[in-house]
């Protein structure tokens, strides 16, 4: 009988330190140190947010560049990823915070345009199913960039286009979506999330994320008045479907960008589920013996939809067991259990000073690696 360990490493990013390539490579470099006949197979994850594209590149999709808009309108490179005729795109590639210069943020005026044109870009290579991975944006504009950019118009009392970003919108009259790029109806468009905020209100994208992306009180309120605006205005195109996308789960995800994803034909689903689908998981968990998962912060978000989770929850289906490997540990045994994670190995077990742990990420995570492979492996 074949007693030689396969380990599965499907972790998510420390963000800030390592990738999730680099996380599974330190990890396996420990766990040989340890086990030297381990078999490991390495399954970087996201969750739908920034590292997405990464993450379906390694697992053998062809990245893809292109020359979009940023957030503040000025010209970026940014990466999509494609096998086949399934494409994934990450918003965060073209409107993400990252896209800003260090220091500045544009609640008011940020675009999601150049993720229109993303989805532009994956609909010309012929993509007719395209998984669509929101967060870590910078913007709060309800997807009204990214609509343009595919074909729709709002114009003002003048018959002007708005100015860009979310405030822009409490000027929009009329929405002309008649000229939405006609391929959009044959695609299946996947809204690939792991926030279900609506749209507007109390839970909505400008209350909950705006203060992230540098909204004053005064933004937030200016920004879900305009968000609300849109809505109604859309109502008038489309009908009373515009109101029932707003309140649905994920349209106030990245500022509003599920909103205009809804409109568009897209299916919610949890980012991290999309994700194991499309990174080849199910085959991957059945040759392992044991699954490694993690992220740089193992906490309560941890439990709502991140990758770690979502990795544990289809593990303990399939009956295998789970450790996570982390930078910080905020969670009780007790909560790890009931997420399915055996046990989990911060950084911080064996380098105390949090700074030397975000400093020295990659040599530290192949030491917590080889405890993992004394405990599990030996």
């Amino acid at each position: 009988m074949d007693r030689t360990p396969r380990v599965l490493i499907a972790a998510d990013k420390f963000k800030g330190s390592l990738t999730a390539v680099q996380v599974a490579e330190r990890v396996t470099a420990g766990l040989r140190r340890i086990a030297p006949r381990v078999e490991v197979e390495a399954l970087p994850v996201a969750d739908g947010g920034d590292g997405t594209v990464d993450a379906a590149v390694a697992a053998g999709f062809e990245r893809r560049e292109v020359r979009v808009a940023g957030p503040l309108g000025d010209e970026v490179s940014a990466a999509y990823a494609l096998r086949g005729d399934t494409a994934v795109v990450e918003m965060a590639e073209a409107s993400g915070l990252q896209r800003l210069p260090k220091g500045v943020f544009a609640p008011l005026t940020s675009s999601t345009y150049g993720s229109g044109e993303l989805l532009r870009a994956a609909l010309d290579a012929g993509a007719r199913t395209i998984v669509f991975g929101v967060g870590g944006s910078a913007t709060t504009d309800g997807g009204a960039g990214m609509l343009a950019a595919l074909g729709a118009r709002f114009v003002d009392a003048d018959g002007e286009p708005v100015a860009p970003g979310g405030a822009g919108l409490r000027d929009v009259v009329t929405a002309d979506l008649s000229g939405l790029d006609a391929r959009l109806s044959s695609v299946d468009l996947v809204l690939a999330s792991d926030v279900d905020n609506p749209l507007t209100g109390p839970k909505g994208a400008p209350a909950v994320y705006g203060p992230q992306k540098g909204a004053s009180p005064d933004d937030v309120e200016t920004l879900d008045a305009a968000l609300a605006h849109f809505a109604r205005i859309l109502e008038k195109a489309i009908g009373s479907k515009a109101a029932e996308y707003a309140a649905a789960p994920g349209a106030g995800a990245a500022g509003g960008i599920g909103y205009g994803a809804l409109v568009l034909g897209a299916r919610f689903r949890p980012g991290i589920e999309v994700m194991l689908d499309v990174l080849g998981f199910a085959p991957a968990l059945d040759r392992a013996t044991l699954v490694i998962t993690g992220e740089g912060s193992l906490d309560e978000q941890t439990l709502h939809g991140k990758a770690p989770a979502g990795v544990a929850a289809a593990a303990r289906a399939a009956g295998k067991e789970v450790v996570a490997v982390c930078g910080r540990l905020a969670l009780p045994p007790d909560a790890l259990g009931k997420a399915g994670i055996r046990r989990a190995y911060p950084l911080t077990q064996v380098e105390p000073d949090i700074a030397k742990c975000i400093a020295d990420a990659g040599p530290i995570l192949e030491r917590v690696a080889e405890n993992i492979g004394r405990d599990f492996l030996s």
